[in-house]
Formats: structure tokens, C-alpha cells, sequence
């Protein structure tokens, strides 16, 4: 399978038209799907669904976007490595951070980095711990800023001179909000809403006194945008991070600290063993300056 076919087949899959892909790649219609069906005759299975409306992908074709995105982002990402001249220190660092205030820490170390080498690119996605440690084995993201436990076979770590505080998302007239802190005995019972790492790492069961099970969980969010609309449209009360999100008078949101005080701690990882660009060294180690 060759690398431009997978191009192909992505602008297919984008453009759910061959005559529309066939125009943007600049192509015959008749080449075109003549490349498809060699394709899909190698792999012995059909990719699309094709109607006179549109074309559609099935299930293997779904799959096959899906590994073909990551692969063509791996070769987009090599190719600008390798072709960064001689002693130029540029290119982009792509860093996979999950939500949290040391963010600005984040953001800070690229910033300094940025200033010393303005060739310097980055590309930061937001996303869990899971997903980020995906992305950092398959070679799609340079570093990850997560929370928990670090794999230490797998991953080198710095940890981040930042705190994040967890507590508990409300609409502003929900009979909680009243209260400065929100201790265990104010959530039993309650509709909660949690993040899926929580749910999968389960760190605040010990807080909670109970087992997972015993909670009343009523959703779960990956990202807190959704959190926070569950929360404002009142499905339950949602378990995040502080400093995420603003929370003033006119959201109609408010945020209350958990009691006694439950505090998540965050590491920048990227892989053992794997060697870093220039710039990705550069910046890994204006991390440790500023840490």
C-alpha cells in the first residue's frame, strides 16, 4: 500500500465524492478509482458504499481513516524533521496536555523557547491521559503533560512545580453552592458527574470513603467543556479541576474546593529511548530550568 494511495483514499473519505477528490488532488476521475479498487482488491475488503449522492465508508474503511490520519501526521512530522537545515533549530513540537492549570507553565517554557528560536513551532492537543499516551507510543506527540502515576519503564518525567486543586462544578442555585468547601457527606447521593480518567484511575474513591460503585454517577465527560454543560443545564454536579474554566457572575456557574483538600499533581513524559529533535531537547530542558 502505497503512501500517496492512503492520500487518496483520505481525500475520498473527506470529500465523500470521487469526482470532488478527484478535483481537489488534481486527478482523473477514471485514475482515481481505478487506484481505490486496486486498493481495496489488496486488502480484500470494500471501503466504501458507493450511491449516486455520495460515497460513505465502512466499517473497515473507517478504521482504515483512521490509521491512515495517524500515519500520514507521522510522515508530515518526519519529513519536517529531517528537513530542517543544518544548525537551524526549528520545526514543531507537538505536546499532548490534559486540562489543568499548569498549562501556564506549559505555555510559559514554550514562550522562552519561542523568543530564543522563533523558528520554533508548536502544536499542542488537548485530550487524556490515554489518549495522549497513545499518541506519544505511536510517535505522534513529542512530549505529554499528564497526571498520576508515570510508567517508569516506558516514559521520562519531569515533574511540574504546580499543583491543581479538585473540587466540585455547580449551577449557582444548586443547594450546595452555598457552601465554601464540599466535604463527602454533601455529595451522598448526589447526581455526579466525572471525568473518564477519574472513572478508569479511580483517585478520589478514597476521598469519597466508598467504593465506585456506591457512587451515583449520572454521566462522564473527557473534556470539561462538556462537564461544565452538563453541570449548567443541571444533570448533577460535576467533580474537576479548579482553574480550568472561568466561573464568573454571568456563567452561572460556580466552583466550591473539595474538603478535606484532595490536590492533583502533573508530569511532562515522552518516551524512553526515542530520540528528541533538537528543538524538543531545547525544550525538554528549558522545562527543567524553569521546574
Amino acid at each position: 500500500m502505497e503512501f500517496r494511495v492512503l492520500q487518496y483514499f483520505l481525500a475520498v473519505a473527506r470529500e465523500q465524492s470521487i469526482s470532488g477528490a478527484a478535483q481537489a488532488l488534481h486527478l482523473s476521475q477514471p485514475t482515481l478509482s481505478r487506484q481505490l479498487k486496486e486498493m481495496e482488491e489488496e486488502l480484500g475488503k470494500q471501503l466504501f458504499i458507493r450511491s449516486n449522492r455520495k460515497i460513505t465508508l465502512t466499517p473497515e474503511g473507517i478504521l482504515l481513516r483512521s490509521r491512515a490520519e495517524e500515519i500520514v501526521r507521522l510522515m508530515e512530522k518526519t519529513r519536517e524533521e529531517i528537513s530542517v537545515p543544518d544548525k537551524a533549530i526549528a520545526g514543531t513540537i507537538c505536546i499532548g496536555a490534559g486540562e489543568s492549570g499548569s498549562a501556564h507553565f506549559l505555555v510559559r517554557a514554550a514562550q522562552a523557547l519561542q523568543k530564543e528560536h522563533p523558528g520554533v513551532h508548536f502544536h499542542i492537543h488537548s485530550g487524556d491521559k490515554a489518549t495522549i499516551t497513545e499518541q506519544l507510543d505511536q510517535g505522534l506527540m513529542d512530549f505529554g503533560l499528564v497526571f498520576g502515576e508515570v510508567d517508569a519503564f516506558k516514559y521520562e518525567a519531569i515533574p511540574v512545580p504546580y499543583s491543581d486543586r479538585w473540587g466540585v462544578l455547580m449551577r449557582q442555585d444548586s443547594p450546595l453552592a452555598g457552601l465554601e468547601q464540599i466535604r463527602p457527606q454533601d455529595l451522598r447521593g448526589a447526581p455526579l458527574i466525572l471525568s473518564r480518567q477519574e472513572m478508569s484511575e479511580l483517585k478520589l474513591t478514597p476521598w469519597f470513603g466508598r467504593k465506585s460503585g456506591e457512587l451515583n454517577v449520572v454521566a462522564t465527560y473527557n473534556l470539561l467543556f462538556y462537564g461544565a454543560l452538563m453541570a449548567r443545564q443541571g444533570m448533577g454536579y460535576t467533580l474537576c479541576l479548579d482553574g480550568i474554566l472561568d466561573t464568573p457572575e454571568t456563567s452561572g456557574l460556580c466552583f466550591r474546593p473539595l474538603f478535606p483538600p484532595v490536590e492533583a499533581k502533573m508530569n511532562l513524559i515522552w518516551r524512553k529511548n526515542r530520540p528528541l529533535t533538537q528543538a524538543a531537547e531545547l525544550f525538554r530542558d528549558k522545562i527543567e530550568e524553569l521546574a
